[in-house]
């Protein structure tokens, strides 16, 4: 098996050669759209009267990822913080916490052992 490289010399991972996405992307919407047709095949037994709405199930779905993306966004509005929120100056951060000098020493672990 031959392990392909760049010309760095790095090895070039599944997902990096942009022929290999292509051929998920393919057979991503190749498995979705056998989904639906299998949507019109498969017996389903229907409980619901919104459930006899062919491929009800992939518009639910879709509609249901529209608004996640839509309340992310807005949720962004209220979560997101400044860019250097963690990246406080050094002074500014000493100013809150002073640092402590701790010295360490090496510990003696001899007398233990002699003991034993």
């Amino acid at each position: 098996m031959k392990i392909e490289t760049n010309n760095t010399g790095q090895k070039v991972h599944f997902f990096d050669n942009p022929k290999n996405v292509t051929w998920m992307i393919r057979i991503f919407y190749a498995i979705c759209i056998l989904l639906v047709v299998a949507d019109f095949v498969v017996h389903r037994h229907i409980y619901l009267s919104y459930d006899e709405i062919p491929a009800f199930y992939a518009i639910y779905g879709f509609v249901a990822c529209v608004v996640l993306v839509i309340i992310a966004t807005g949720m962004r509005k209220f979560v997101m913080r400044d860019e250097h929120f963690y990246d406080k100056r050094e002074d500014e951060i000493e100013q809150i916490v002073p640092r402590v000098n701790v010295e360490h020493t090496p510990h003696n672990n001899t007398e233990k052992e002699s003991h034993s």
